[in-house]
């Protein structure tokens, strides 16, 4: 028998709100979180823009060892893990610690140590390169430290799966503990990629917005889009068996109820033209979720704002969902954060609960320009009033990952 998972505690680092409250408040004020960059010097970068992660005070959190020994995407995890945690209200000296996992995914990980290190390699010499610099650049230490920090002796691994790793996380957590594996799993992603030689690389690929106006940077769906714009952060959900969170009186958000996951084999950026692993990915999800396709009311879209992205995604909805396609409401929050890359997922699916939890959804804000060939409902530019009863989040990644999540409403 398949056990039920809720999602009982929320944490988040972003663009737009240092918490869960303030990420949703910025989505429901349209907040962007846009600016110019300031981690680095772009005199030399045709990139002027991202979306920074903004008065977050880390020694609110850690100590000055901890903030020079951990690399800012683990920070950031660490963070996120420990609002979810006082939010679900567990108290770990009363769980059974072995069925406690933590699977957190990044599609990078600690790659401004690396920047750094190598800087102090060429200065300095091979001997003075800290012997913190491996565990603070390996992706999985996100996931290992906030296991540390909170006694998770269960399943602990790292999704890296580009930009699909977070939702793959979630996926993943999802049905071990559906399948009786564990019974509480901290899931979700982290990224710091706002770095000079992460920018340089995504700019000499033409993947990222080139201008200076911040209200025409991440604009999904918008005929003018011309790219993408880095954004940084984490977020950590805490995905719990559902009658264990009864039987403790947990506030539940909402329930995962389907996740499909698959891969293009088409392209090591591109996506398959017609849409069709994407669409593979949703129908799965539905399948797995055990309800119609009509019942669908809302996709949190991957919706990046490159010009291959949005059309192949609006097309992968269309095959997915046939004629419901133009019944259902498809935003980009993006438009708000920017692309956090590996924890885009985990983000948006906080986003696409909360939307579920308070009968809200988010729009796709700075949209001016219709795309003939992304003609969908995009919810342009005011969110909006609606009853929802199941919605779906998709996250697409580089190497033709596809990840797609559903989400049910929590009970009342």
């Amino acid at each position: 028998m398949k056990r039920r998972v809720v999602v009982s505690g929320m944490g988040a680092v972003s663009p737009i709100g240092n918490s869960v409250e303030e990420l949703w408040q910025g989505i429901r004020t349209h907040r962007c979180g846009i600016d110019a960059i300031t981690h680095f010097d772009t005199a030399d970068y045709k990139v002027k823009l991202a979306a920074e992660v903004k008065d977050l005070d880390m020694e609110q959190y850690f100590s000055k060892r901890d903030l020079k020994f951990n690399d800012r995407f683990t920070q950031f995890a660490r963070i996120a893990a420990k609002q979810a945690m006082q939010d679900s209200g567990l108290d770990v000296h009363k769980e059974n610690m072995e069925r406690f996992g933590v699977i957190i995914g990044s599609g990078i990980g600690g790659i401004a140590t690396i920047e750094q290190a190598q800087k102090n390699m060429e200065s300095r010499g091979p001997s003075r390169v800290s012997p913190f610099f491996i565990p603070m650049t390996l992706a999985n230490l996100a996931a290992g430290t906030v296991a540390i920090d909170w006694g998770a002796k269960g399943h602990c691994s790292c999704v890296v799966t580009a930009c699909a790793a977070a939702s793959n996380a979630i996926g993943e957590a999802f049905h071990k503990i559906r399948a009786g594996q564990e019974d509480i799993i901290l899931a979700g992603g982290s990224e710091a990629a706002i770095t000079p030689l992460a920018i340089a690389g995504f700019m000499s690929m033409r993947a990222l917005y080139e201008g200076e106006d911040k209200s025409r940077a991440s604009i999904p769906f918008d005929k003018e889009r011309k790219g993408f714009v880095m954004g940084e952060g984490a977020g950590i959900l805490v995905l719990e068996e559902y009658e264990h969170a009864k039987a403790r009186g947990a506030h539940i958000y909402g329930e995962i109820v389907g996740y499909g996951a698959t891969c293009d084999a088409y392209h090591i950026t591109a996506p398959a033209p017609d849409g069709s692993g994407g669409a593979k990915a949703m129908i799965q999800a539905i399948e797995d979720a055990g309800i119609a396709k009509e019942q669908i009311d809302y996709i949190n879209a991957h919706g990046t704002s490159t010009p291959l992205n949005d059309r192949t995604e609006t097309a992968a909805v269309k095959l997915a969902f046939g004629e419901h396609a133009h019944h259902l409401a498809m935003s980009s929050t993006k438009s708000n954060t920017g692309h956090l890359l590996g924890a885009s997922g985990a983000i948006e699916a906080i986003i696409t609960i909360k939307a579920l939890q308070e009968g809200y959804i988010p729009a796709t804000i700075h949209y001016e320009q219709a795309d003939e060939e992304c003609d969908l409902d995009i919810v342009a530019n005011e969110g909006r009033a609606a009853s929802l009863a199941y919605a779906m989040s998709n996250s697409l990644g580089f190497g033709g990952h596809n990840a797609s999540l559903v989400f049910a409403k929590g009970e009342e």
